[in-house]
């Protein structure tokens, strides 16, 4: 089988020699890159497995038919856009072989501009279909790709990404994740935890949303007796992970008082539960993660400087996603997908030129906010144009119920969109909507609403 020696658009298959060069000068002088061939066994000739442009065969060739080179390429390649054309005669026939699996068809005699217009659609398709297909393909390859195999991108960023967890996996030190929101920093650690092979717990600790009233006690744990309320023994987050891992997002967020006993945890590889003397060595590795630099928050007295240097064993940096736009399609595919089987619902196709302003698109959001957005291209809440405010003079119509039920209504979507876009971090939730944390503890309880609900896993 012969192989292109240069990138094809369009195969053209037509045995009038004056018609097959003047069609395919038509084509290039619509800057498409074309391949004029005289029967349908010189074009299976060229064709291979996974040709990225279009084939346009006129029906009636010497030897094989348009129609039977039709269904040979149907059999090798079902999406292969084919667009036939045909004499005046031979309307009937062609759409019969649209209904085969023929893309389009022309009738004889066409103007170039209708040719080029009928194969510039069909190439856009072809570039969807093939795009979609190396997306599942890596897709496939990644999820078995090991403990990382779940960080999703082809970008050199990812690549570098992986393969330090792969090395740090293994050596069981401790290790501060540095990341945006919403840029995957649990899923970070725990494909660390997953590469240690630790047979330990991977324990999770959101030092931003636990009330610094049970922190100690949830952290270290705490004998019967050592607080009001405390009548029973309480075994730690520390101490039950075991060999495994501890996760703890938005270090920044632990109390000062509480990092000086971490700290000495971290030196003495022990533990002492809240009321007890006896300590117990700690067995578990610690991921700290940060969207703060550490190092001026020490300096300006907002987080200890000697933590940071003991946490700083070891560093992972998280790309944000505008500085992987590469990734985007692949990451959106999975999220679609992922959407769509637990919504029960198709994918909605789209074009290359919405894909395209999706990469541009910053996501301050990172990889939270796309996820966020597949989901709702998925349920079809998507609008490309953006809403139209109305004048100053046309009246608003006033919502169909009691102003306190109204009143109440806004205060919860904007509660919940808070603690979306915080991924339920009540502090981060509180300083968007101007509340303070207690206030707006007191409101999510109110309404109901459960902070952790919105936490990214």
């Amino acid at each position: 089988m012969m192989a292109w020696t240069e990138p094809v658009d369009v195969l053209l298959v037509e045995d009038d020699e004056h018609v097959r060069l003047a069609t395919a000068q038509s084509l290039r002088l619509a800057s498409l890159r074309a391949r004029a061939v005289d029967s349908a066994e010189a074009a299976r000739a060229w064709l291979q497995p996974g040709f990225a442009g279009v084939v346009v065969c006129d029906v009636q060739l010497p030897g094989d038919s348009g129609l039977v080179l039709l269904h040979a390429l149907r059999e090798q390649d079902p999406e292969l856009p084919v667009i036939l054309v045909t004499g005046h005669g031979d309307i009937g026939m062609a759409v019969e072989a649209m209904r085969d699996g023929a893309w389009d068809f022309i009738e004889k005699p066409f103007s170039s501009e209708h040719l080029v217009e009928v194969v510039r659609r069909a190439l856009a398709q072809r570039r969807l279909v093939l795009e979609n297909r190396r997306l599942k393909a890596q897709l496939a390859d990644q999820h078995g790709g090991g403990p990382a195999g779940s960080l999703l991108g082809a970008s050199a960023a990812m690549e570098q990404l992986r393969t330090l967890i792969g090395t740090l996996g293994q050596a069981r030190v401790d290790v501060l994740v540095h990341g945006e929101t919403g840029t995957g920093k649990e899923l970070v650690a725990r494909a660390l935890h997953a590469a240690s092979g630790a047979r330990g717990a991977f324990v999770a600790i959101n030092c931003g949303a636990l009330p610094e009233s049970v922190f100690e006690s949830e952290i270290f744990g705490a004998e019967a007796g050592a607080y009001t309320g405390a009548s029973k023994r309480r075994i730690g987050k520390l101490e039950f992970a075991g060999d495994g891992t501890v996760f703890l997002d938005e270090i920044e967020s632990m109390p000062l008082a509480l990092q000086v006993k971490m700290l000495r945890v971290l030196q003495e590889r022990s533990v002492e539960r809240l009321g007890s003397n006896q300590a117990h060595p700690l067995g578990c590795r610690i991921v700290a993660a940060t969207k703060v630099d550490l190092l001026a928050q020490a300096r300006e007295g907002r987080f200890r400087e000697d933590l940071f240097y003991r946490l700083d064993v070891a560093s992972l940096m998280l790309p944000p996603l505008r500085q992987r736009r590469e990734d985007i399609p692949l990451l959106l595919g999975r999220f679609c997908a992922q959407a769509a089987e637990r919504l029960q619902r198709p994918v909605p196709p789209w074009t290359a030129a919405q894909l395209a302003a999706w990469q541009a698109r910053d996501w301050p959001g990172n990889v939270r906010e796309l996820r966020n957005f597949a989901e709702r291209w998925v349920l079809g809440l998507v609008s490309e144009a953006a809403p139209v405010a109305p004048r100053p003079s046309e009246p608003v119509a006033l919502p169909q119920a009691p102003l306190d039920e109204a009143l109440a209504s806004v205060e919860r979507q904007w509660i919940v969109q808070a603690l979306q876009e915080s991924g339920g971090n009540i502090a981060r939730a509180g300083e968007r909507l101007g509340l303070a944390r207690k206030t707006l503890h007191d409101r999510i309880r109110r309404l109901g609403l459960d902070a952790d609900a919105y936490r990214a896993g």
